[in-house]
């Protein structure tokens, strides 16, 4: 078993928009594991989504991120003109503030190489040979990460809430998303734990994979 990767991510402002959410913005109070694994593709420029299926994941809270309203201009489509104005509404939006986690990666179940901890080892220490587009962001497109880097597992900030698979919990987050359609859409159940220690419980991996 390889060693584990750990990124810190500090995020000012991040909205995880629920899918189910009608007349609100709703946002998951914590990031989705299919949200964080689109970033770190983006973060080594790849745009195969099917890549590096197997790679997995542990989310470790350092803060508590504030929830707040924003009000702004949402598209729903009612007229089959584009630019209607009847398309352009405005509407509540929940927005998370001072999110900080720590993010664990491990790749032995992936089966193409390089491994995503591998390209994300090297982004760091080449980041010249990386090649990708656009600006890194984590949730929607304007909510730009302000830190990334890879730390150790005794990295001190804050207090870990961990991310918890649990089929009784709470919180219903993607682990897989259908940017189609929602028909293949995956989610599991989780609950948020405050647990002192520093290594992810075993419950707090969640492997990234495709419905097909």
């Amino acid at each position: 078993m390889t060693t584990p990767l750990i990124l810190y991510l500090d995020v000012p402002f991040a909205t995880f928009r629920e899918s189910h959410a009608r007349e609100i913005g709703r946002t998951y109070p914590v990031p989705p594991p299919a949200t964080v694994y689109g970033m770190l593709l983006s973060l080594v420029g790849e745009t195969d989504i099917y890549r590096h299926c197997g790679i997995e994941i542990a989310i470790g809270m350092l803060s508590e991120p504030r929830k707040s309203q924003i009000l702004r201009q949402m598209r729903r489509f009612k007229n089959a003109n584009f630019s209607h104005p009847e398309n352009v509404n405005p509407s509540y939006q929940e927005i998370l503030s001072n999110l900080k986690c720590l993010i664990w990666l491990r790749s032995d179940g992936e089966k193409r190489q390089p491994s995503l901890r591998d390209r994300i080892q090297s982004a760091f220490d080449y980041p010249q040979l990386v090649k990708r587009f656009g600006c890194l962001f984590l949730g929607e497109s304007d909510q730009l990460i302000k830190t990334i880097k890879i730390v150790s597992e005794e990295y001190p900030e804050g207090v870990r809430r961990w991310v918890i698979r649990d089929n009784r919990g709470r919180l219903t987050l993607p682990y897989w998303v259908d940017h189609v359609g929602i028909r293949n859409t995956r989610s599991l159940r989780y609950r948020v734990e405050e647990i002192d220690r520093l290594l992810p419980p075993d419950l707090a991996w969640t492997m990234i994979k495709s419905p097909i």
